[in-house]
């Protein structure tokens, strides 16, 4: 179980975090290939421990508050792409007993080229862009899943310590 005024608001922070202080660490000439997108990590953290339905609610709640944020071209891409792998991450996850940190990695691995190919081929379906997959997934996908990566390793186990409500063992219960 989740702390769910916990999750958003940490989500909200993470959201004033990505458009405050990681412009201004990321290196310039970097800057239009590292994208960062710190409560996608967020959804993928509450798609383990909450669910396929709260994550595709969470996903395109901050997907669509990203949209509007960040990108002027279309409204939705990135709402339809976080709430879409949130619901997926949270299917697989379901039939798991708990989640581990390295199944954990392999959630924002593959979620990340995930959400960035889907917002791609979205873009590339309105011609918003010219650009091949290719090229795309070597310029600006791979180092994004990689530098999201890094990040979700530095929040697991914080985010998990504070936002997932302990769970009582079998032995806890019997001790009154």
């Amino acid at each position: 179980m989740m702390r769910a005024n916990r999750v958003i608001l940490a989500a909200l922070i993470l959201v004033i975090i990505e458009s405050s202080i990681i412009p201004w660490l990321v290196p310039t000439p970097w800057s239009g290939r590292l994208l960062p997108h710190l409560s996608f990590i967020m959804t993928l953290l509450v798609a383990g421990f909450a669910g396929r339905h709260r994550a595709f609610l969470f996903g395109l709640s901050f997907g669509l508050l990203q949209d509007m944020l960040f990108y002027g071209h279309l409204i939705g891409p990135y709402g339809f792409g976080m709430g879409l792998v949130g619901y997926l991450a949270g299917l697989v996850t379901e039939k798991r007993l708990y989640m581990t940190v390295g199944y954990f990695i392999w959630m924002v691995l593959i979620g990340s080229v995930m959400l960035d190919s889907t917002v791609f081929f979205i873009y590339k379906l309105f011609r918003l862009t010219e650009l091949e997959y290719g090229y795309v997934f070597y310029w600006q996908l791979a180092p994004t899943a990689l530098l999201q990566l890094f990040i979700a390793l530095l929040m697991y186990v914080p985010f998990r310590r504070y936002l997932v409500k302990p769970s009582n063992s079998s032995g806890e219960e019997g001790s009154e």
